[in-house]
């Protein structure tokens, strides 16, 4: 059952169209992220669908309830919807419990009981409840923010890039808390970011946008692995783009022969391989046995547990009807035994690459 449905919506800013027939639908429970590059609307979109903005045209319903048609508008407040903006927005002036408990019904005393459990949800010592915002790390701060708008029981929870600001490794686990604490407590979610790998972690569902429309909507795999069109490839990861003609399923590109996915398509054509599906081998005896083509390693990008190699491929440029074969390669390959600049190896292709459309 879906939460959200969107459902044609336009918006424009004088000239300047936002959205363009954006349509959605959120599953109950589920955590949805909205990716894209600055200026594809993903911000305007969630700012409408928390009220803060409201369509052109189009319409908005949230578990059954219409928040927005052709006749009417329920503001920001009547929602029901939770919103976490990037920098947390706590109020300087309240403490970290006033922020909290800010639009809980009662008297302090009353709130405390409440305002503790929150804290303890967002993994918050109950010792920091008098302290002012300024006291707090981002992450503190994001927690608070968290607490605060979960105070409101909210139906549907928005989160607009709360990761930004952290340092890299407290991002991943403040990540990781937030999906796991919304998940347990069966809040449906739609976060918005432009970090591709924290969309690609966090959510159930991914949508892509660019220049106002939604390009692309599902599984964060299927994105990945079977992205629309080159331009949403290259937007969510690395990705080996060359020219192919394809036919009986299997592609005759730079690479030699390449299974691709099912498809009916023949002729030329565009595939894509990620990084890691291409594997190098320079042992001697591999080389004679392994099929593939040869390459030049011409860089190494060290990362750690993995490095990607900039692969320069030794045979001839190819060309397709009239277009020349990319000649440079990205590999992504374990940091162990990874091959020297200047050395050759073998160049294989695992599993199927994918036919742009």
């Amino acid at each position: 059952m879906s939460a959200l449905e969107l459902t044609a919506l336009y918006k424009s800013f004088g000239p300047l169209a936002a959205l363009e027939n954006v349509n959605l639908s959120v599953p109950a429970g589920s955590r949805t992220a909205i990716v894209g590059p600055s200026g594809s609307g993903k911000t305007t979109l969630l700012r409408m669908i928390a009220g803060f903005e409201f369509p052109d045209a189009g319409r908005i319903v949230l578990n059954g309830r219409t928040l927005v048609d052709g006749r009417h508008e329920v503001p920001a407040h009547q929602r029901q919807i939770g919103y976490v903006p990037q920098d947390g927005a706590l109020f300087p002036h309240m403490t970290v419990a006033g922020n909290i408990g800010f639009g809980l019904p009662g008297t302090a005393a009353g709130k405390q009981p409440r305002i503790d459990e929150l804290m303890d949800r967002v993994a918050l010592d109950r010792r920091m409840a008098q302290r002012w915002p300024h006291e707090l790390s981002g992450g503190q701060q994001q927690r608070v923010a968290l607490a605060r708008a979960l105070a409101q029981q909210p139906r549907l929870m928005l989160l607009d890039e709360p990761f930004s600001a952290l340092d890299t490794g407290l991002r991943a686990s403040m990540r990781k808390m937030v999906a796991r604490l919304l998940s347990n407590a069966g809040v449906t979610t739609i976060l918005v970011t432009h970090d591709q790998a924290e969309a690609l972690s966090f959510a159930d569902q991914l949508a892509v946008m660019r220049q106002g429309r939604l390009v692309q909507a599902g599984p964060p795999m299927d994105l990945y692995r079977w992205p629309q069109d080159e331009e949403t490839a290259l937007f969510l990861g690395d990705a080996v783009v060359m020219p192919a003609w394809i036919e009986n399923g299997r592609a005759t590109c730079e690479l030699g022969l390449v299974h691709v996915n099912g498809t009916s398509v023949t002729g030329a054509a565009r595939i894509m391989l990620r990084p890691e599906q291409l594997l190098l081998t320079s042992e001697p005896t591999c080389l004679e046995r392994t099929p593939g083509c040869f390459g030049v390693v011409t860089d190494r990008d060290f990362g750690g547990n993995t490095c990607t190699l900039t692969v320069e491929l030794a045979a001839p440029p190819m060309a397709t009807h009239g277009r020349p074969m990319n000649r440079a390669l990205l590999v992504r390959s374990s940091s162990i035994d990874i091959p020297p600049t200047g050395s050759t190896v073998r160049i294989t292709a695992l599993g199927e690459a994918h036919v742009l459309g």
